[in-house]
């Protein structure tokens, strides 16, 4: 039995998350944390397999927690609507053995699990080219659907519009927005826009 500690300060995502991992033969939630804080204890007083954490908690983030937990026998996998760079690069030198976003099915997070525990690590796809890639300041570095999305942001298209064009759920192109202004060192959609513009990288 994989033994499992959620920690999530949203009740309602906390609760819903508890209770599909139960639903599965090989898995228990022994605890629920609702911050970071929470969660190193819970994790110190149930010596779980595996501990889900978000990262945006109060009192301690679960980065925080993350790294608090470092070098134990507990593994930790970030879910989170995040996609940054920076989160990322935090996570992975904390350790972490999964980076996963919440727009994914129920079912990735269930086989990522399984997969963690068989000594595995497990990136969102939107994030592997952050981890591995090693880009030239002069060639874009954004893929080619985080391009194509930039371009129909400039084209004025709403969130929900792209979403509706490339047949994704609002929270994907929001991942997906927030990953590009990571990679544009930029805060806004305008100023992303513009850079893209200067360094002649539209098509």
């Amino acid at each position: 039995m994989i033994r499992i500690v959620i920690a999530e300060d949203q009740g309602m995502m906390l609760g819903a998350l508890g209770s599909l991992l139960n639903l599965e033969d090989d898995m228990e939630v022994v605890g629920k944390a609702k911050n970071g804080e929470e969660a190193v204890d819970l994790v110190n007083e149930q010596r779980p397999d595996v501990c889900i954490m978000d990262i945006e908690m109060p009192v301690k983030t679960g980065l925080d927690a993350a790294e608090a937990l470092q070098g134990g026998e507990c593994k930790i996998i970030i879910l989170t609507t995040f996609a940054r760079t920076g989160y990322f690069e935090r996570a992975r030198k904390a350790g972490v053995r999964g980076y996963l976003l919440k727009d994914s099915p129920i079912e990735d997070l269930v086989s990522s699990i399984r997969t963690i525990m068989d000594g595995r690590r497990i990136y969102a796809p939107e994030l592997v080219d952050i981890a591995y890639g090693d880009r030239d300041e002069t060639e874009n570095p954004l893929t080619e659907r985080e391009s194509q999305v930039l371009s129909l942001i400039a084209d004025g298209k709403t969130t929900k519009d792209i979403a509706g064009e490339l047949f994704l759920t609002p929270g994907t192109i929001r991942n997906y927005i927030s990953t590009i202004l990571d990679k544009l060192e930029v805060s806004n959609r305008i100023e992303a826009i513009s850079r893209f513009k200067d360094k002649g990288w539209f098509k």
